[in-house]
Formats: C-alpha cells, sequence, structure tokens
C-alpha cells in the first residue's frame, strides 16, 4: 500500500457522513478488463491453449493467482502460476504502456472529488507494477492511497484490501463508498463494510441492501455518494 495522506484529508467531507470514496481500477476506473482477457487469449495461444469465451465471467475481477489457476486447471496447460503470472503481467504491461482509456465518466467524477477535498483511494487486485503503470496515464495526484493486490496477505474476495484502505484513512469502512465493476470487488467491499456502487462491466450484478447497481459513472456524482452514506444510516 502507498499513502501520501496530509492530515487535511483525514477529516470527515463537510456537510456529509462520507468519509472516503474507494474506487476499483480495471473495468471500473478505466476500460481494461478486456485488455486483461486478450492477453489471457494471447498469453494462452502461445502455450497452444484456446480460451474459451465462456471463462471471461469466471475470471474478471479476480486475482491474477485465482484466474490464472483457473486458467491453467481448464487448458491443462503445462505451466506454474507463478511463471503464468509473470506472462500476464508482461504483456499486460506492454499493452497499456500504448495508453490507458478512462471509463465514462471517470474524468468527471475523479475532478469533483479533487475540488472537495474528498479522500479517494485506488484498490485493485492487480499488482503494483500495473497500478503504477496505469496512473502513469490516469494520474498519480487523483489518490492520496492506493492499495495493490500483491501488497495485502488476502485480496478480492476478501476484505482486506478495503478495509486497508479505509484504515489508511481513518474512515469508519461504513462511511467509505466503494465503486466496482464485478461481483468479487463488490463481495470485498461488503464484507469490510463498506457502501456500494456497482458499474458492472462484463457480468451483470443485482442490487442488494447496501448496494446500488447504475450503468455507468456517469450517473455517478459526490452528492450520489453522500446520499449512498446517509441513506443507509
Amino acid at each position: 500500500m502507498t499513502s501520501t495522506v496530509p492530515a487535511s484529508l483525514t477529516r470527515t467531507a463537510e456537510g456529509s457522513a462520507l468519509q472516503a470514496v474507494l474506487l476499483d481500477m480495471d473495468g471500473t476506473l478505466v476500460d481494461t478488463e478486456g485488455f486483461w482477457w486478450d492477453v489471457e487469449v494471447e498469453v494462452f495461444a502461445d502455450l497452444g491453449h484456446r480460451l474459451d469465451e465462456a471463462w471471461r465471467d469466471v475470471v474478471v475481477g479476480g486475482p491474477m493467482t485465482r484466474s490464472a489457476g483457473y486458467l491453467i486447471d481448464v487448458t491443462g496447460a503445462d505451466i506454474a502460476i507463478e511463471e503464468l503470472t509473470v506472462l500476464l503481467n508482461d504483456r499486460f504491461e506492454k499493452r497499456i504502456g500504448r495508453g490507458v482509456p478512462l471509463m465514462p465518466g471517470a474524468a468527471r467524477l475523479l475532478a469533483e472529488l479533487a475540488v472537495h477535498e474528498v479522500p479517494t483511494a485506488l484498490v485493485s487486485a492487480s499488482h503494483r507494477r500495473i497500478i503504477d503503470r496505469v496512473l502513469d496515464s490516469v494520474g498519480h495526484h487523483h489518490f492520496a492511497l492506493t492499495v495493490a493486490g500483491d501488497e495485502v496477505t488476502r485480496t478480492k474476495p476478501h476484505p482486506e484490501p478495503y478495509l486497508a484502505a479505509a484504515a489508511g484513512f481513518g474512515a469508519a469502512p461504513w462511511r467509505c463508498a466503494v465503486i466496482e465493476d464485478t461481483a468479487t470487488g463488490v463481495a470485498a467491499a461488503e464484507a469490510a463494510g463498506c457502501r456500494v456502487v456497482a458499474v458492472p462491466s462484463v457480468a451483470p450484478i443485482a442490487p442488494a441492501p447496501g448496494r446500488v447497481v447504475v450503468p455507468s459513472l456517469e450517473q455517478v456524482d459526490l452528492a450520489f455518494l453522500r446520499r449512498l452514506i446517509t441513506e443507509q444510516r
């Protein structure tokens, strides 16, 4: 976890019970879920295996070790998880080196959170090297704190990443709004006790208590996130 949290950012956002906004990266902030699948298809093709499109919903949003392990199991590829993880990260890092597209509404939301000095964190199952490369395009300055999947003992769907982010801000999890695009991420955030906005990218996510589902970040602004917290009290 990396943090540049000044004292001024640990205070509660004025006029709101909202204390922090915690954003997932792939498929939520940046349009890269398709990149990951393309990379997985390419790497397994090099290994002599063809991936079934139906497997995409299984691996989306999950930690690298889980996704890699699943694809090894279903294809029977003769490769260790550790070796496959390196191949996938190398290929993905090369792919995003050409630039990373933001999801619709992401730039506007990040700018609004910055103007109102709302503590904002990036919480991803991706490894640190990938997060840092993505933020080279998106802008490191948007996030006072980032949590990578290889910096926690247990990554999503375990709540540890979101608990770590809330603790880093000195915030109560139930006063943190999380924005996620996959069922894996939503499960992690809800297990941590956070309020969740789900913006499904690949597979559908159903509404539930403490969770709202919207089609795009274009429907999300600071007022929306503040209501998410106050209406669940």
